[in-house]
């Protein structure tokens, strides 16, 4: 499929701009017609990242000098018969799958219907990961937001407003890039220069190795940095046991860190063994990355398993989902993380009080970008700060950023239809 022939800004089509003008609230107070969604598409890319590779397990990306890494994505496309289209690009496959198995039920649905649809995909989807729930409830808030003409942090509440970010690091390597403590201090230094106020590491995969590398590149990271950045840490839960982990939390202690996550192969579930290392670490724990929907995080935070609450609009049900998770946090007096970039999480955090960063990543010294260039005029990289270290939510209807077509058809590897009426 080619570029659509009729598409105007962020996803109208003539048929919808022409309705729109035709359709009026009627004397009385009818509310317009609602959009019934009609088709589910995906358009499959593919493109290469030039110096990056993986390290010794192969699941985290890392800076390797003449490396080559193949890249795919979906770009997921939710039709309605008002012409409206709500759009999600770089959809990975695990998430893909379950779409694909939920679109049947998605056709003829009002589209606005967004609760509706939110709890019976829930229902549906809880013997799988529940992944591609979150992005068709993301497709929905789109049109919702092209539907009223609004970007979407006006219909959660929000404001224009600045979203403070941190530098989240492409993990540590061995290939010269982030490969001692000297070099995150070098890079937390740039960073700082630019006008971050906040520096995240992801460290080596070799941590469940080596703790101590990880331990003195915190302790150098406080020494040079304390009361410059406010510092992080995210081991990925590559540590190998609680032990090293505690050895890890007390160098946190030490060089006075503002938050440190997920540190060990429990892969971030256990509420009994984050409850035991808030006990015996004063730095704040941040968890629940791994973890699914509403009810799971409120259960971790009345086990008292957590400091910080971590969600994402892509794991976590969606905007909707995303929401829920926020305002329940706030019910108990705790703050709400967004994982990963995006400007879905820009609407979100423009809308919340109880959120302290803007997580921009994956970024490192020797990489331009590690993402698909599939928007135009909007940036996750490096560079994307202005001087105050700040970004913002883009302010077109919907997520309110353009696709680029032209990238993304010169990419494409292939398309689909999942569902029709």
């Amino acid at each position: 499929m080619g570029k659509p022939q009729h598409l105007n800004f962020v996803g109208f089509t003539e048929e919808f701009l022409l309705t729109r003008q035709k359709t009026k609230i009627a004397e009385g107070g009818i509310m317009r017609e609602s959009p019934v969604i009609t088709k589910i598409e995906a358009i499959h890319y593919s493109h290469t990242l030039d110096e990056v590779g993986r390290d010794y397990n192969t699941f985290n990306m890392v800076y390797k000098p003449g490396g080559k890494s193949k890249q795919s994505g979906t770009l997921v496309r939710i039709h309605t018969d008002q012409g409206l289209i709500g759009e999600y690009p770089d959809v990975s496959g695990p998430t893909l799958a379950e779409i694909k198995m939920l679109s049947s039920y998605l056709i003829g649905k009002n589209a606005l219907t967004r609760e509706l649809i939110y709890n019976d995909l829930k229902r549906g989807s809880r013997h799988w990961a529940m992944l591609g729930m979150g992005i068709v409830d993301i497709c929905l808030w789109d049109i919702a937001g092209k539907f009223y003409g609004e970007p979407l942090f006006r219909l959660l509440g929000g404001d224009l407003q600045p979203l403070k970010a941190y530098a989240s690091t492409l993990h540590g390597d061995e290939n010269g890039g982030l490969s001692t403590a000297e070099d995150f201090q070098d890079f937390a230094h740039e960073c700082l220069q630019m006008g971050y106020q906040a520096f995240k590491v992801h460290g080596w995969g070799l941590a469940r190795d080596n703790i101590n590398r990880e331990v003195e590149n915190v302790l150098n990271l406080g020494d040079k940095f304390e009361g410059k950045l406010d510092l992080l840490i995210d081991p990925a839960c590559e540590i190998k046991n609680f032990g090293d982990a505690l050895k890890l939390g007390k160098a946190c202690d030490e060089a006075n860190f503002f938050w440190w996550e997920d540190p060990f192969q429990d892969n971030g579930v256990s509420q009994f063994a984050h409850r035991k290392l808030r006990q015996l670490v004063k730095t704040p724990l941040l968890q629940t990355e791994h973890i699914r929907l509403l009810e799971q995080h409120v259960d971790f935070i009345v086990a008292d398993a957590t400091d910080y609450v971590r969600a994402g609009a892509h794991e976590d049900g969606g905007i909707t989902g995303a929401m829920k998770i926020a305002h329940a946090s706030e019910g108990f007096g705790l703050d709400i993380e967004l994982h990963g970039p995006g400007p879905v999480h820009r609407h979100i955090m423009s809308s919340i009080r109880n959120t302290n960063f803007y997580e921009l990543g994956l970024v490192h010294p020797n990489l331009p970008t590690t993402k698909a260039p599939v928007y135009l005029d909007y940036s996750d990289d490096l560079d994307a700060i202005d001087q105050e270290g700040n970004v913002y939510a883009p302010q077109g209807p919907g997520i309110g950023v353009n696709l680029n077509w032209d990238w993304i058809n010169f990419h494409k590897t292939g398309e689909e239809i999942l569902a029709e009426s």
